[in-house]
C-alpha cells in the first residue's frame, strides 16, 4: 500500500516558498524579545513598562488575526499571505522615522503595523499549509513547515546580539540621570539607530519575498477551495466553533503556549544578568542558545512525532517545561540559566502541535478557526506584562513560575485530547 501524498499535486514549490513565511516571522518575533531589555536601558524604564513591547507585538496579532480570516474567506490564502507581508514590510520600514523621533510610542506603532501584517501573514500561512495535502498528515506537514520557524528565530536573535546589545551604551540610569540633555540624546541616537537598522533590512527581505509569492501561480482548483465558501454564515461559524470543547480547549491551550514561549525568551536576559551576572550581549548569547536548542528540537520533534502520537509528546513536554521552569525559580545560577535555555526544546513542537490538533475536523470552519488560534497569541501579549511585574518586585529567579503555570495547560490539553480526540 502506496503511502499518501505529503502535499497535492503542483503544491511542492508553493509549500517551500511558504516556509520561508515562517522563518520570517520567526526573525521577527525574536528580534523584538530582546527589546523589552533594550528599551528599558534607553529610556530609563521599569521591566514592566518596557514590557509593552510585547503587548504592542501580540496585541496586534490578537486584533488583525480576524480580519485576516475574512480576508480568506472572500479571497484567498494566497491574498492573505501577501496582505500580511504589506503590512509588515511598512512597520519594518516605519523603524526608521521611529528612530529619528526617538520616542518609546513611535516604536510601538512601528511594531504594532508589523506585528498586525504578520498575523495576517499567520493566520493565512498555517491552515494554507495544512490544505497543500491530506488531512491524515496535515500535523506532521505543519511541524515541517513551522521547523523553519526556528531558523529565523536564530537569525532574529543573532541580529539582536550582534547589531543591537553590543551598541547599548554601558551607562546605568543613575549615571544617565546625571548626564547634560546633549550628552544623553547622544547616546539615544546611537542606540536608537542599532535598533532600526535590522528592521529595515529585514523589509528589504519581505519585500523579496512578497515578489516572489506574487509571481507563483497556484493549481486552480486548489486556489478554489482557498477562495470558496464567501457564503458561509460567520454567526453560525462561531456558533459551532464555540460549541467544540476540544476547540476551545485548543485556543486556551495555545494562549497558555505563547504566553510561556514569549515569557520564557523575553526574560533570559535579565535571569542570567541576574543570576550569573554579565552585561546584556553576553546574557544574549544564552538567549541565541536557546533558540538552537529550539531549533533542532523542532526537526527531531517532527521525526518522533511519526512513531509517537502528538497529542502524548506534548503532554510529556509541557509537564517538562514546568518542571524545568520551577527548577529556575527555586535555584538561580548556572544550573538554572541552563534549565531556562532548555525549555526551548520543550517549546518546540507545541506551536503546530496545538494549532494542527485543535483544527483537526473542523472542515469549512478551519479559516475562522484558524483566526481563533492566532488570537490565543494575546497570551504573549499579557503574560509578559505579569511576569515582568513579579521581575520587578521578586527578582528575575521567582519570575519563572509565570511560565510554569502556564505550561501546566498546555499538558491539560494533550490529556485532554488523549481522552477525546478530535473527530474528522
Amino acid at each position: 500500500m502506496s503511502q499518501p501524498r505529503f502535499v497535492h499535486p503542483g503544491m511542492r514549490m508553493p509549500f517551500i516558498l511558504l516556509m520561508t513565511c515562517f522563518a520570517a516571522w520567526g526573525i521577527a518575533a525574536n528580534m523584538t524579545d530582546p527589546l523589552v531589555q533594550v528599551f528599558s536601558r534607553i529610556f530609563s524604564m521599569s521591566t514592566l513598562q518596557a514590557s509593552f513591547v510585547q503587548f504592542a507585538y501580540y496585541g496586534a496579532y490578537f486584533l488583525l488575526a480576524l480580519p485576516a480570516a475574512f480576508i480568506n474567506r472572500r479571497f484567498s490564502y494566497k491574498t492573505g499571505v501577501l496582505t500580511g507581508l504589506g503590512c509588515a514590510i511598512a512597520g519594518a520600514f516605519l523603524f526608521y522615522p521611529a528612530a529619528q523621533a526617538m520616542t518609546f510610542g513611535f516604536f510601538l506603532a512601528a511594531l504594532f503595523l508589523l506585528a498586525g501584517g504578520l498575523s495576517i501573514l499567520e493566520t493565512s500561512a498555517n491552515p494554507f499549509v495544512i490544505a497543500m495535502g491530506p488531512e491524515g498528515n496535515a500535523t506532521r506537514r505543519l511541524n515541517l513547515a513551522q521547523a523553519f520557524n526556528p531558523v529565523g528565530t536564530n537569525i532574529g536573535v543573532f541580529l539582536a546580539a550582534t547589531l543591537i546589545l553590543p551598541q547599548l551604551n554601558p551607562a546605568t540610569d543613575a549615571e544617565r540621570a546625571q548626564m547634560a540633555p546633549e550628552a544623553l540624546r547622544t547616546i539615544q541616537q546611537a542606540e536608537l539607530s542599532a535598533v532600526m537598522t535590522p528592521y529595515v533590512g529585514f523589509a528589504f527581505v519581505l519585500l523579496a519575498i512578497w515578489v516572489l509569492m506574487a509571481m507563483m501561480r497556484m493549481p486552480a482548483e486548489r486556489e478554489a477551495v482557498a477562495s470558496s465558501a464567501a457564503d458561509v454564515q460567520v454567526g453560525g461559524t462561531l456558533k459551532r466553533l464555540m460549541g467544540n470543547r476540544h476547540y476551545v480547549f485548543g485556543v486556551l491551550a495555545q494562549f497558555f503556549n505563547v504566553a510561556a514561549q514569549t515569557c520564557a525568551w523575553t526574560f533570559t536576559i535579565q535571569y542570567v544578568i541576574g543570576t550569573v551576572g554579565g552585561t546584556e550581549a553576553q546574557a544574549g548569547w544564552y538567549l541565541q542558545a536557546s533558540l538552537i536548542v529550539f531549533l533542532i528540537s523542532r526537526f527531531v520533534m517532527v521525526g518522533i512525532m511519526g512513531v509517537i502520537r502528538p497529542a502524548l509528546l506534548l503532554t510529556v513536554m509541557a509537564l517538562a517545561g514546568t518542571a524545568l521552569c520551577f527548577f529556575a525559580a527555586s535555584d538561580p545560577g548556572l544550573i538554572g540559566v541552563w534549565a531556562v535555555v532548555m525549555l526551548s526544546a520543550c517549546l518546540s513542537l507545541m506551536f503546530p502541535t496545538i494549532y494542527g490538533i485543535a483544527l483537526h475536523g473542523l472542515g469549512d470552519d478551519t479559516k475562522f478557526g484558524a483566526a481563533g488560534l492566532v488570537m490565543a497569541i494575546l497570551g504573549g501579549a499579557l503574560m509578559p506584562l505579569i511576569q515582568g511585574a513579579t521581575l520587578d518586585a521578586y527578582g528575575a529567579a521567582v519570575s519563572y513560575v509565570v511560565p510554569g503555570l502556564c505550561f501546566l495547560v498546555v499538558a491539560g490539553f494533550g490529556l485532554f485530547d488523549l481522552r477525546h480526540p478530535a473527530r474528522g
